[in-house]
Order: C-alpha cells, then structure tokens, then sequence
C-alpha cells in the first residue's frame, strides 16, 4: 500500500498555514520512503485557494521521487482544455514523469457557485459533458500532431503541442464523489454512471467518505467494467482522499479535527460526518482503521493532516508510528 499527504492549499486564505509551510510538508514527504506522493485541492473563485498547478509546478522543481496529482481537479471542466493540456504536459516534463492527473466535474451550489459560472459561460449541467470531452482533447493533443478534432464544444484543427508529457500514455484518473453526504459513510465510492465513467475511460480512480466495504464493492465493480470492456485493469491504480489526526487521547484527535475542517470547509460537521473520512486516535487506532481499507483493495491512501497544532509533530507520528505497521 502506497502512502501520501495532501497539501492544505485552502488554508492559506483561511489562516491555517503559509505557502512556504506546504513546501516545507512536501519536502518532508519526499524524504520519508514510506510515502510517495504529494496532492493538493483544486478549484477557482469557489472553495478559494493557491492555485493547484503552480503549487504542484514548484513541489516538482523541489522533489525527485513522489508523485504528484490534484485531490481532485476540480476547476477541469471550467479550463480551456488546449490550454490545460498544454500546462500539464510541461508539469509532466519539470517533474520527469511523476503526475497523476486526476480529474472531476466539481460541484456546489449557492451565489459564488453560480456567480463563477455566469463569469466562466459554463452552464452548470454542462460540467460532466464538458469533463469527459475535456480528457478527449488532452489525449488527443499529448499524441497526434495536427489532427482536427471536433467535440461538443471544442473544435480544432492544425494544433501541435509541444512538448508532450513524458509518460505515454500521461495517466488521467476520475473521481467519483460519495453522494456529497450529509452524514455517515456511504456504501459506495460513487454513483453506479460515475463508477462506469471510471471503468471505461480512467486510468485510476479516487474517492472519499467512503467505508471500507463500500470501497470493496465500488472497486470490484469499476474492475469488472473494465474488464468487460476488455481493458487491462492491473494497470488501473485507485487512492483514498481521507484525512487523520494521530493523538493517543481519540476524542482529543476528533475534537482537534473537527475544529480545523469546520474551519477549512466553512462547514460544522457531524461526528458521524467526521468520521467518514477521518482516521484519528492512537497509532493502534489508526493503524487497525487503514489495515480495514487495505484489506478492501484500496492501494493508495492521500492524508490531509487535520490539526489546529503543528502539523509537523502530526507528520512524525503518521510516518513512524503508524505507517510502518500497516503494510
């Protein structure tokens, strides 16, 4: 089972930490074997934040060894496709071939989401097409040199991007969401469409607040697509986004993570809630709840340190109190 962090780059315009602060966790996760990837949340002017690819663009130019992806790319759909096609080609070229792209429609409600919207000229309901039609262009331009291409709503002829990606093919991965809950886990990683999005197009899957047997079935279902529709699916890679606070006092650890995802969500959630995409407690806590997911199929875990305190000190305790003895 593969380990990784995921930078809290929406808690620079919240106050939890500084930009040099997620460099600084980045380079500790470069140097500690037991992981081997960096991720970072994405949006525009909803969910505000430092922007996902110029902060994976600088972790690249510091690091050698993990990879790095979005957790997810949720600005995707919003993006010029040639131009993002472009952008993370060159990303793909700085870090020698360590990206995971990982895309999503994104999602939410309310007046800044339909103020965005209204800013960018993209209909809400055309967020999914525009996703799936999205990755159509990027594969396209990352392997043919001046081929037309004629989608919904991209059109093109003539086009070369250089350079291309230096993997071949430059893996796209799907998220799939949980059912946005209220609260509780849900039985699934997805809804059964998104789930087969991800079977027949993706090179890898993420998900969310999700429990162990319900990533057991997700899994097992995306697999049994693919292979139906004759794709190679051992090469099909999947991550858990999930959080953790390792604090031998558990409802301190809770407390703790409440405090600082209330904060960077805007939100105040459940215990229940917490508790779907939360490990927390003692290293024997976090160890036995992660075993439950690697027992489930899950090959990579992507933390968000969830702390009020330094996250550094919690950093420590994940790498050498706990990761090691789960695998």
């Amino acid at each position: 089972m593969n380990f990784g962090i995921t930078l809290s780059n929406r808690g620079i315009p919240v106050g939890l930490c500084s930009a040099r602060d997620l460099l600084a966790l980045a380079d500790a996760v470069e140097a500690r074997p037991v992981m081997d990837s960096v991720w970072c949340g994405d949006a525009l002017f909803v969910n505000r934040r430092l922007d996902a690819l110029t902060l994976l663009a600088a972790v690249a130019g510091r690091t050698e060894r993990v990879l790095l992806g979005p957790a997810c790319m949720g600005s995707f759909a919003l993006r010029n496709p040639l131009v993002f096609a472009y952008e993370w080609a060159s990303l793909d070229v700085l870090s020698n071939g360590r990206t995971r792209l990982v895309v999503c429609a994104g999602g939410g409600a309310g007046p800044l989401w339909e103020a965005e919207s209204a800013a960018l000229n993209i209909a809400p309901g055309e967020r999914r097409k525009r996703m799936i039609e999205n990755i159509h262009v990027l594969r396209h331009l990352w392997t043919k040199d001046n081929q037309p291409f004629a989608g919904q709503f991209t059109h093109f002829s003539n086009v070369t991007l250089e350079p291309k990606p230096l993997q071949s093919p430059c893996p796209i991965w799907l998220a799939t969401n949980a059912e946005r809950l209220a609260k509780g886990q849900a039985d699934s990683g997805g809804s059964e469409l998104a789930l087969t999005r991800v079977g027949t197009i993706a090179d890898g899957w993420m998900t969310h607040s999700v429990s162990p047997d319900g990533f057991r079935r997700s899994w097992d279902f995306i697999l049994k697509l693919g292979r139906e529709h004759g794709r190679d699916m051992s090469v099909v890679d999947n991550v858990l986004y999930h959080h953790i606070n390792v604090n031998a006092d558990k409802q301190d650890a809770l407390a703790d993570s409440k405090k600082f995802l209330d904060l960077y969500y805007s939100a105040d959630y459940t215990k229940a809630r917490l508790e779907s995409w939360l490990t927390y407690g003692s290293p024997r806590d976090c160890i036995d709840h992660l075993k439950r997911f690697k027992a489930a199929g899950c090959r990579r875990i992507t933390f968000r340190i969830s702390t009020m305190g330094d996250p550094m000190t919690q950093f420590r305790r994940l790498v050498e109190d706990v990761l090691p003895y789960v695998d």
